[in-house]
């Protein structure tokens, strides 16, 4: 009860000499107004409780009207400006408090005001602000005319330089925002500073071109033929690079030379990234660097050799990638883990107290007020370690996806590291949703493999943790684990029969009816495979579980892809004569109906192709050909086709009218008749003299069924 009372009139007292800090900014003398402002600065400086007390308090709003007060002297507006910054360096909720009033456009209006030292405080507290993650970027560009007056003021000095480049740095997160400061002449006012003499300027420069440059063709096309200083931009980065700079420079250096490989501005095959951007990146992945630079230059390194097979196989060899990033998942990745280790560490630490505590009975309670601090900074640097042991593993996960989506013996170099399976395994099952995906990702790129679907995913049941993956996960991680399924579905994979049996047609099924295309084109893909080969028994469940007004639906989705693939699925349940005729006797109309559309409609040559050779595969029934022969419309279609001008869709058509008219099977002769009467041999005749090989190949063979 005491202690309870001690601790309230400590706060009472905080609280009592906040207010009358507060209190002195109304005064009526100038004078001792801006005593006061500085006395507050003074208070402040690291003193987040005394911060959080003030602006409770309401100093926020009457510091932000001294600002803007023509009347108030040039010192106090900067005093001001300099006790908002300290305000805003706090927590995230006194951020939120001075954005909410308003801070934002009052130290902007500020930055018009000549004075240099006013400017700098002014764009001090607005750094401050804007690299909060809590402060919507966009409040930099709702008025028009900030951004080129933040670009007039960098030539004012080194620190309207450095302040400036981090705002823009931390506040260009869409392409929208690049285009706005590539317009107002972002690279030619920024290029000039990666030559500053002061390091925080050339480091700030660097990080404003990394963020310009990601995914931004645009951008990084003009950055390529940029001089500075007479040497071009990318030599610049590459000077960047170098051992003897900073580690933080190399790696935004390399990101920048990164981002414009992978925009198309240099080749993946330039010295500047085979010789120095790879090489630099593998090095930020030894051990011998902080964790969270090796996050980021594994990061960087997995997306800059991502779609080109020729530097995935240099990396693989360099530096011993592969088995360093094994060192990437020997960190704790539970709670419970690391707080063990760090009872242990805690407890061996304490060991020489002991006695201490014994012998000097007296002092006990200060030794347990140490081991109490202590137990804090243990629980303190939890939540520190455990994101960067999720963090590390998400790198590994996506580096090694990137390893390993091309080249075969890359991929078996990953899958016999030691427990790299296992590790994928559980990585399915981790509580951080972006761990999860980096895993499925990197088992996505393995299942690219064959041999690795014979091999490793049947040894370790990887379907199991898969399937439990997809049953309840974002949109993200459905697309990335439901094209992972897609593969396990091969008809060699020894996983398609267990996933089959587990029940998987309604889970696909359900997917095809997602809002998200790649979720649809994926749900289609995995049954498409899934039907090729099939006994009638999985092809009839496909059917029943699908239902054919979403298969018709499907057929006239509007992305491409998830048509493709529809159209495929049909086609491998089309496939066998008595399944051909089951499918046809109870779902034929609707199938003609749909394939009639599809020719009639504007698609690719990819598109009529695939609907061609579903009408082939019709055409191969025993019954089901006679929706074809009775359907003059069609064979009018088939017609054309056999005459188009593009030879895929004759080489399918001719191969439509060869399986109506084969000999061998009942009926053929009337079906010659008729195909006769309607010209169909004259074309065949004319097709024998193709151009083509196969096509040419094609029409002989049909025309032998008329001589036979």
């Amino acid at each position: 009860c005491v202690c309870m009372l001690e601790k309230l009139s400590k706060v009472h007292e905080v609280t009592a000499t906040s207010r009358h800090y507060v209190d002195r900014l109304f005064d009526p003398d100038p004078q001792k107004v801006l005593q006061g402002v500085i006395d507050m600065k003074n208070a402040v400086i690291g003193n987040n409780k005394q911060k959080a007390n003030l602006i409770v308090l309401g100093a926020v709003p009457r510091l932000l009207y001294l600002l803007q007060q023509s009347s108030s002297s040039l010192e106090l507006r900067t005093e001001c400006a300099v006790v908002l910054g300290s305000l805003a360096m706090g927590t995230e909720n006194n951020i939120k408090s001075l954005v909410d009033c308003h801070i934002i456009p009052a130290l902007l209006q500020g930055l018009l005001c000549p004075d240099l030292i006013f400017i700098e405080a002014c764009l001090r507290c607005l750094r401050t602000v804007f690299i909060s993650p809590v402060t919507p970027v966009q409040l930099l560009y709702t008025d028009p005319t900030v951004i080129p007056h933040l670009m007039s003021l960098l030539s004012r000095s080194q620190r309207t330089q450095e302040y400036i480049t981090q705002i823009f740095s931390h506040c260009c997160k869409t392409p929208e925002h690049q285009t706005v400061l590539f317009n107002h002449g972002a690279i030619q006012n920024i290029a000039p500073l990666l030559i500053s003499p002061s390091y925080k300027v050339r480091m700030q420069a660097l990080k404003c071109f990394s963020v310009l440059a990601y995914e931004n063709t645009q951008v990084s096309m003009t950055l390529v033929n940029v001089l500075v200083d007479g040497e071009l931009l990318s030599q610049v980065f590459v000077r960047m690079m170098q051992r003897d700079q900073p580690i933080e420079m190399q790696l935004t250096a390399a990101k920048c030379l990164t981002y414009m490989c992978r925009a198309g501005a240099i080749r993946t095959d330039d010295s500047c990234i085979v010789l120095k951007t790879l090489p630099c990146l593998v090095r930020m992945c030894s051990k011998e660097h902080l964790l969270e630079e090796r996050v980021e230059g594994a990061e960087t390194l997995a997306y800059l050799m991502e779609p080109d097979v020729e530097l995935q196989r240099i990396a693989s060899t360099t530096d011993h990638l592969v088995a360093m990033l094994a060192d990437y998942f020997k960190y704790p990745s539970s709670v419970s883990a690391i707080t063990d280790i760090k009872r242990v560490s805690l407890w061996a630490w304490m060991g020489p107290f002991h006695y201490f505590t014994e012998v000097k009975g007296g002092r006990f309670q200060k030794v347990l007020a140490l081991v109490d601090l202590m137990h804090h900074f243990c629980h303190l640097q939890l939540d520190h370690d455990l994101k960067h042991a999720h963090e590390l593993r998400q790198a590994a996960f996506k580096l090694y996806a990137s390893l390993g989506s091309n080249d075969e013996d890359i991929r078996k170099k990953i899958t016999e590291t030691e427990n790299m399976m296992d590790r994928i395994v559980s990585g399915l099952s981790e509580s951080s949703i972006k761990v999860r995906l980096a895993a499925v990702r990197c088992l996505h790129s393995l299942s690219r493999s064959v041999q690795q679907l014979r091999t490793s995913f049947h040894d370790h049941a990887v379907w199991k943790p898969l399937m439990k993956l997809l049953q309840n996960a974002p949109d993200e991680v459905l697309v990335m684990a439901s094209s992972t399924l897609c593969n396990l579905l091969l008809e060699f994979s020894p996983s398609k029969e267990p996933i089959l049996e587990s029940g998987v047609i309604e889970l696909l099924c359900s997917l095809t009816q997602s809002d998200s295309p790649a979720l649809r084109v994926n749900g289609i893909w995995a049954l498409m495979n899934m039907a090729f080969q099939a006994d009638q028994k999985v092809k009839v469940e496909i059917v029943r579980c699908l239902g054919t007004e979403q298969l018709f639906r499907l057929l006239s989705d509007p992305d491409t892809n998830v048509l493709m693939k529809t159209l495929g699925l049909l086609r491998n349940l089309l496939s066998t004569r008595p399944h051909i005729d089951q499918i046809m006797s109870s779902h034929g109309k609707q199938i003609m109906q749909a394939v009639t559309l599809i020719l009639e409609a504007e698609h690719s040559i990819e598109v009529k192709e695939q609907t061609l050779c579903i009408l082939a595969n019709i055409a191969d029934g025993n019954t089901a050909k006679e929706l074809i022969m009775t359907n003059d419309d069609m064979l009018q279609k088939i017609k054309y086709y056999m005459g188009h001008s593009n030879v895929k869709l004759q080489l399918a058509a001719t191969f439509c009218i060869s399986n109506l008219i084969w000999n061998e099977e009942d009926g053929s002769q009337e079906r010659q008749d008729k195909l006769r009467e309607m010209g169909f041999v004259d074309i065949l005749h004319k097709l024998t003299q193709a151009s083509d090989p196969n096509l040419s190949d094609r029409a002989k063979t049909a025309m032998q069924q008329y001589l036979a």
